[in-house]
């Protein structure tokens, strides 16, 4: 490889675009003229310029800038989650955006730190120009908590007033009171868990089972503390076995866990937690990878989110101490202090949902139909239901959203070249051929409908050819 600094070198070669080319050059297609000069300095236009004054205004617009990405994402988010039925296609791209959010919190949550590098002397030559700004008038911040589930009864008063009323602006409230309307981004979660396949009695039926693992482990836990000598540790040995009834009595009981979201300690419905519940357990079958990747994002958001509220009330106590007022008129770090609880948690339930785990070994073990609709052969977007009532005579249309229930043509011809293939065996829907001479696409999505032994032969002929394909890389590499 040639020297990149000698002469008639191909890192030389090319040619300016910008002078060929009718596009936008990096300034204007960033609009770097707008962004750069939107930093206006109050100090020197007063008294003369404060040099930290700077680093605070760059600080706080680049977070301003970064809530408007995150709202971009939770938007998109929503907006997938809004349909009857998500597309589990799609749940790759969920995961991704929302995986987006956490990472940039994580950023944010880091940003504090060069805040740190103000000392608090260097704060107050011009926190007086500050007033009556508030960190709390960020309306997109407010955005971010409404659209992801911050309900109003969940916040701590400002000033003992609503909110809202901190924002002068008509139009900015307006956008406030339409995101409290609409369904955030926990409510359409809590949707999505509720259909989680498993949870209906007439099937595999996971909450019957799972109750029933419970008591039989809580019976075996009662037993043991009766039989233990000690007094003292047989009283505590019961005294748990009884919280622990207590506990999973509150998840197994629907009203008393309505009662407990009631009382806020709880989000979720009681169906959408059975089927958080079910993920989590199965989370190694292909169906539940991804929802279960979701869920742990949706738990490193509001982590996230919980950390910054904490560096900043550490920011805020270092900065002005803990009995001033702050900027906008609140109690300041006070005020900051009481949102670190958990009634600001928004994903509280996927939190707590390690208390109501139980060992792998005493899981309710999946049935062959149940192994099935979870591997990635299963149909998705309800077609497992859709078969029920066809057998019922309810229907008899398949739904176009169904995405699993169609093979690629590649597997199509595969299947069709075996020679030992009964016609009953694979039903293949008519599609129209493309005419002759026209590019056909290598995988034309077809419907196929496979019977059992069809079924179990091409996870066998699967399992066959990368055995082979493993085999020949050895060979190969050797």
């Amino acid at each position: 490889m040639a020297c990149p600094m000698s002469d008639g070198d191909e890192a030389q070669f090319g040619c300016n675009m910008a002078e060929i080319n009718d596009g936008l050059l990096y300034g204007e297609y960033l609009q770097l003229d707008k962004v750069l000069d939107a930093q206006r300095m109050v100090s020197a236009e007063r008294d003369g310029a404060v040099h930290d004054e700077h680093l605070f205004i760059i600080t706080h617009q680049a977070y301003e800038l970064w809530f408007k990405q995150i709202l971009f994402e939770v938007d998109s988010i929503r907006q997938l989650f809004t349909k009857s039925e998500v597309d589990e296609r799609c749940m790759l791209e969920i995961l991704k955006r929302t995986q987006r959010c956490a990472l940039i919190l994580k950023l944010l949550v880091e940003q504090v730190h060069i805040l740190e590098t103000m000392t608090p002397l260097d704060f107050m030559e011009f926190r007086h120009y500050l007033s009556p700004a508030s960190g709390f008038q960020s309306f997109q911040f407010r955005l971010i908590e409404n659209k992801l589930g911050i309900r109003q009864e969940q916040r701590a008063k400002y000033n003992k007033e609503h909110y809202i009323q901190v924002f002068a602006s008509e139009e900015i409230a307006g956008h406030l009171k339409t995101s409290e309307a609409e369904p955030s981004l926990c409510d359409l979660v809590q949707r999505w868990l509720e259909r989680t396949p498993g949870l209906e009695e007439s099937g595999f039926n996971f909450w019957a089972k799972y109750e029933s693992v419970v008591r039989s482990l809580l019976d075996g836990e009662a037993d043991v503390a009766q039989k233990e000598t000690n007094v003292s540790v047989r009283a505590a040995l019961i005294h748990n076995v009884e919280k622990k009834k207590e506990q999973f009595e509150s998840i197994f009981d629907e009203k008393t866990h309505d009662a407990l979201v009631r009382r806020g300690e709880r989000r979720f419905s009681h169906k959408a937690m059975r089927g958080a519940i079910l993920i989590t357990f199965y989370r190694d079958e292909p169906r539940f990878n991804q929802p279960h990747q979701f869920l742990a994002s949706l738990m490193d958001i509001d982590a996230l989110i919980t950390k910054w509220r904490y560096n900043h009330v550490l920011l805020v106590q270092r900065m002005i101490g803990s009995q001033q007022l702050g900027t906008g008129g609140s109690s300041g770090y006070q005020y900051l202090r009481s949102t670190l609880s958990d009634r600001y948690k928004i994903f509280l339930d996927l939190f707590n949902l390690s208390t109501f785990l139980v060992p792998r070994a005493n899981m309710p073990p999946l049935t062959p139909e149940m192994k099935y609709r979870l591997s990635l052969c299963e149909a998705v977007d309800g077609d497992y239901e859709l078969r029920i009532k066809e057998k019922e005579g309810e229907s008899t249309q398949h739904e176009e959203s169904s995405s699993c229930g169609y093979w690629p043509r590649k597997l199509r011809i595969m299947l069709s070249s075996s020679r030992t293939r009964r016609r009953q065996d694979v039903t293949t829907s008519n599609v129209q051929q493309p005419a002759r001479g026209t590019i056909r696409p290598d995988y034309v999505q077809q419907k196929v409908t496979l019977t059992r032994p069809w079924q179990e032969a091409f996870v066998n002929y699967t399992c066959q050819t990368l055995s082979l394909g493993s085999n020949l890389i050895t060979s190969i590499t050797q």
